[in-house]
């Protein structure tokens, strides 16, 4: 046993001897260099360390704490991860993050999701906004009563509502809405606007507007009220020639407008007047309707172009009541929408005269599409050709007859020129 002990010392002593003298052969810069190389080393490892305690851990799962179905309905190849990375740090960062509403981060992420597709017709309505939505289409509604839009750039009276708080105001299509309450409009949203100048009856709002003819912008303090819009208004002129006024194309107009026809041909009215001025459109349903008692049954009322190119044919299918009757329409700068729809269809289809100024031109088409929660997304999904394929978007309708009517007079030349042209038609019929 001991000579098993004296030679394991052995063996150890002689290689310790060795290892001196290996190491002996090593340069005085080669120790240099090793022991840098080791202070690097070092220095990164404990920077690293320092790092994971500073920056925040992100969870490598798809669990974010208060929110669901973040997979769901995702689309394929979409890397989303920027998203929750902001998403996160803001939960992590942000100084008032305990009083954060995530319901209303989500709403605001799909608002800049549709904000950066340019289009001002293209909205999303949080479940509020869509029920206040749904009730201004069918007619009913508390404001001022405008219908606006976007205008190159500018937010823009597309038509007061007549007989409401902002016609009686004095507000005229195409001004220009520059603030409100003082709040300047420039690069607002549409429906930013909207909800601003709506708001309970009795209280008031104030429009910065600059028109034509303003030296400079004049503000016009309006009182909000209930609103409810009708559709159809009638009267009879000279030698019972119908002044049939089409307000609004909301959900009463095909049934008001038949009541307004009754009369019409009760009166045996050798002519119509159809007055489209100041109507900000509404259904296309209605102006197809209303089309089909003007022209032939099945003739193409307007071309709806998609996306790809193809195009949508809707075609009159009414009564064709007035099909043979003398008509002239009137229109303006605040004919939009479905009007300009109706105006182009009789232009194109029956030569139908077109009198005043030229129209709005939104001529782009958007559907409703509900989310789970009762908010809804408005969409552009298409755009409106006239019958002889015109664009209506952007360009508006052009008048046969330009005729402007004077500021502050109570003379209506516009439709002075129409009975007038009317007349003429009558005689030589």
């Amino acid at each position: 046993m001991n000579k098993i002990i004296s030679s394991l010392k052995n063996s150890i002593l002689k290689l310790i001897t060795k290892i001196k003298e290996e190491f002996k052969k090593i340069s005085k810069t080669t120790l240099i260099i090793a022991a840098v190389l080791i202070l690097v080393c070092l220095a990164f490892i404990l920077g690293f360390k320092t790092g994971e305690k500073t920056l925040p851990t992100f969870e490598t799962s798809n669990t974010i704490n208060g929110i669901e179905n973040i997979n769901l309905n995702k689309p394929e190849g979409v890397d989303f991860s920027l998203f929750w990375d902001a998403w996160r740090y803001i939960q992590e960062y942000y100084l008032k993050s305990d009083s954060l509403d995530n319901q209303k981060m989500v709403y605001g992420a799909i608002k800049g999701m549709i904000d950066s597709l340019g289009d001002p017709y293209t909205v999303f309505f949080d479940p509020d906004d869509a029920k206040k939505f749904t009730e201004d289409v069918s007619g009913n509604f508390s404001g001022v009563g405008i219908e606006i839009g976007l205008k190159d750039g500018i937010i823009t009276v597309i038509a007061p509502l007549e007989d409401t708080p902002a016609w009686r105001a004095g507000l005229k299509a195409g001004d220009k809405i520059l603030a409100i309450n003082k709040e300047l409009t420039d690069g607002l949203a549409l429906e930013e606007a909207v909800k601003k100048i709506r708001g309970e009856k009795g209280t008031s709002v104030t429009l910065t507007i600059m028109r034509e003819g303003f030296n400079q912008p004049k503000d016009f303090t309006i009182i909000r009220d209930s609103i409810t819009v009708p559709a159809v208004k009638i009267s009879f002129l000279d030698n019972n020639i119908a002044h049939l006024k089409l307000l609004s194309f909301n959900e009463n107009a095909p049934l008001e407008f038949y009541r307004a026809s009754l009369q019409i041909v009760m009166k045996n009215s050798p002519g119509i007047i159809l007055d489209l001025r100041n109507n900000p459109g509404g259904y296309l349903d209605g102006a197809v309707n209303l089309a089909g008692w003007f022209v032939k049954r099945g003739e193409v009322v307007v071309r709806e172009k998609e996306k790809d190119g193809r195009e949508k044919l809707f075609k009159a299918s009414g009564n064709q009541m007035f099909l043979n009757t003398p008509v002239i329409v009137l229109v303006n700068e605040g004919s939009a929408s479905a009007a300009e729809i109706l105006a182009g269809a009789l232009k194109d289809l029956r030569k139908i005269k077109l009198v005043g100024e030229k129209t709005f031109g939104k001529g782009s088409v958007q559907t409703l599409l509900p989310l789970i929660d009762n908010s809804m997304i408005k969409v552009t999904i298409a755009e409106w050709l006239t019958p002889d394929g015109n664009q209506i978007n952007e360009k508006g309708l052009e008048p046969d007859y330009n005729i402007k009517n004077e500021e502050n007079s109570e003379k209506d030349l516009q439709l002075e020129k129409a009975l007038e042209i009317l007349k003429e038609q009558i005689k030589s019929k």
